[in-house]
């Protein structure tokens, strides 16, 4: 049985690393400053493996106006946990059991305390869960489930976080649906929402779902189909990042017909969804970005709606969101580290992760200017999941 524990509230100061110097694209790009340090403006927790240790912990840190990040009172926590979630209220995690959920009530300082699990699993089914996401209001919790529909199909779960006690209450699924593997992405109605899919470079689909004002989350027929694709190649859609209003980002991978390799640097489309939830496009091959990133692992728009981050193989880029029209480059590579996952704040910083480095970065990039923040990068052992939350 968890333990249940408060943590004391107290702040302890991080040592100034100094700021490496970002790659840019633009050669009159400013350098970030390094900047006196002011109250924090967010807050980061990352999933981590300790050297040496074969349970999981969250790593979690203070963000200061200029991006500096300083170790948060009680850090390492020592939870279990594997991907994370966060709502103004509550951090939720998918414990590395494989079918809890667990939620901590964030406290005034960033402290965590354990409130409440949740048993995900269904009695006639084999599910162990994955990623999980928060519709645009944080009332909604949703979770990526393997095998979870029939020990066969991948849905997603519905839940409500209840504010009062941060318990996670089953609402319902989404329905099977085998191709499912990553998280969706809410358009600004709160309504639609949408993921893509590209398995082993050969299949692909683009879903749609529609959630009810209770917040159960369920498929959708819907049109949308990849840009038309380059001569003797085809388009393996996957990641989607939506902004705040009815655009959706999604990456296409360029995939040889002859080979089934995807042997072209994956590129960039941006949907528009209408009041059914179809998604269109104007864009053409011609016109769409190629990314620096290599595999992509993550993608990840700016709460603005102005800035798309994309996190791979090869490092992390940045581009400028146009809602309808063509992505256009807005970076070279902030870092050449393999970047596993990214995250975005409400103060133009973006932090990432890289597993193979052991690192955590953290960048302010605004369409202006952008450059690693004084003392990125971190050393984190093993980083695994991350996600910032803005203190109000």
């Amino acid at each position: 049985m968890k333990n249940h524990r408060l943590v004391l509230v107290c702040l302890i100061s991080a040592i100034s690393l100094g700021a490496n110097a970002q790659i840019a694209a633009n050669p009159n790009r400013q350098a970030i400053s390094s900047n006196a340090e002011a109250a924090p403006v967010a807050l980061v927790y990352i999933a981590s493996t300790p050297k040496g240790g074969s349970a999981n912990e969250i790593v979690a840190y203070s963000a200061a106006t200029n991006g500096k990040l300083t170790p948060i009172a009680g850090s390492p926590f020592p939870e279990n946990v594997m991907s994370l979630a966060a709502n103004a209220k509550y951090l939720v995690a998918v414990n590395a059991n494989g079918f809890d959920i667990d939620s901590y009530k964030i406290e005034s300082d960033g402290a965590l305390h354990y409130e409440a699990s949740k048993n995900a699993a269904k009695s006639d089914d084999c599910n162990t869960l994955g990623a999980l996401f928060f519709d645009r209001s944080g009332r909604s919790l949703y979770d990526m489930e393997t095998n979870g529909s029939g020990c066969a199909n991948n849905t997603y779960e519905s839940f409500n976080v209840a504010a009062s006690n941060g318990n996670v209450e089953t609402v319902g699924d989404s329905g099977a649906n085998a191709w499912l593997q990553l998280p969706a992405s809410f358009i600004g109605n709160d309504v639609y929402a949408y993921t893509a899919s590209c398995i082993r470079d050969m299949y692909w689909g683009i879903y749609g779902f529609k959630r009810s004002s209770n917040g159960d989350l369920r498929a959708i027929n819907i049109n949308g189909a990849p840009p038309t694709p380059p001569n003797g190649y085809f388009y393996c859609p996957a990641l989607t990042a939506t902004d705040g209003s009815n655009h959706v980002a999604m990456t296409m991978q360029p995939v040889n017909q002859n080979t089934f390799l995807p042997d072209r640097p994956a590129q960039l489309a941006s949907y528009t969804a209408d009041d059914a939830g179809n998604l269109s496009t104007t864009n053409t091959a011609g016109k769409m970005p190629e990314t620096e990133a290599g595999l992509v692992n993550d993608l990840k728009m700016s709460p603005s709606g102005e800035l798309l981050a994309v996190a791979g193989s090869s490092g992390l880029q940045v581009f400028h969101f146009n809602g309808e029209k063509a992505i256009t480059r807005e970076t070279g590579l902030l870092t050449k580290d393999a970047i596993v996952a990214c995250f975005w704040d409400k103060s133009n910083h973006l932090y990432a992760i890289s597993t193979a480095s052991g690192k955590l970065f953290a960048f302010t990039v605004t369409t202006e200017k952008a450059g690693e923040a004084p003392g990125s990068p971190y050393d984190v052992s093993s980083p695994q999941d991350l996600v910032a939350e803005p203190i109000p």
